[in-house]
């Protein structure tokens, strides 16, 4: 079986004077994925590999798998990140401070349509102002070196064994900002973003990524990773 993309989507944060504030958030909606999964991210690159599913206990077996090219450079050691077992939630810290987005997420064209606005996040630059910081609370990539090959991490299902740094998070609150996240296990592999391309496992075409900056929707289209 070739390996399915997951559905990724994301949203943007910028500020020139507040490098902290330079951040996109990044989901993958891989849902029941074993505990030992591969995920490597590098400066400009960020690798994903999984399997899913128990066909022992009748769930289908799923082999997830993607690489993205970034358009700007990360600082991986800044990385923060909330697991559950519908997906897994990333915060990357941007490494250069600026006011303006990123044209798109990747180097390459839009071309996926796997790779999607998520539009319960989004705001545009001009509106960042007041707006809440969604990654307050969600623990760091603890010695994460050059991330090469995150296997093990483990617990998904149920988020056991995530070990420390969720202490005194209102997990459910940062879910429901962070896109309806408890409403997923009715949604199957789809993520919070809208499609912009067909819903195919398969993978017809990869047709329909990210769109550019200057076409991003507005914050009042943000009603549901």
């Amino acid at each position: 079986m070739a390996p399915l993309h997951p559905e990724i989507t994301y949203a943007e944060r910028s500020s020139a004077s507040e490098p902290e504030k330079n951040i996109i958030y990044f989901t993958i909606n891989a849902p029941d994925v074993q505990d030992k999964y591969n995920l490597d991210i590098k400066p400009t690159e960020i690798s994903f590999r999984a399997k899913a599913g128990d066909a022992s206990n009748g769930v289908p077996e799923k082999e997830y798998s993607f690489d993205l090219q970034l358009w700007g450079e990360i600082i991986p050691e800044e990385t923060k990140k909330v697991v559950t077992s519908r997906a897994i939630v990333l915060v990357l810290r941007k490494k250069e401070a600026q006011a303006e987005y990123w044209p798109r997420l990747t180097k390459e064209k839009p071309n996926r349509n796997w790779v999607k606005t998520d539009f319960s996040k989004w705001v545009d630059e001009d509106e960042q102002e007041g707006t809440e910081d969604l990654s307050a609370g969600m623990e760091g990539m603890e010695g994460m070196g050059g991330m090469g090959g995150m296997g093990g991490m483990g617990g998904m299902p149920g988020m056991g064994g995530m070990g420390g740094g969720m202490e005194g998070m209102d997990f459910s609150k940062l879910m429901e900002q962070m896109g309806g996240m408890g409403a997923m296990g009715n949604m199957g592999g789809a993520g919070s973003g809208p499609n912009f391309g067909d819903d195919d496992e398969e993978d017809s075409g990869d047709e329909g990524e990210d769109k550019p900056a200057e076409d991003k929707p507005k914050a009042s289209l943000d009603d549901v990773e």
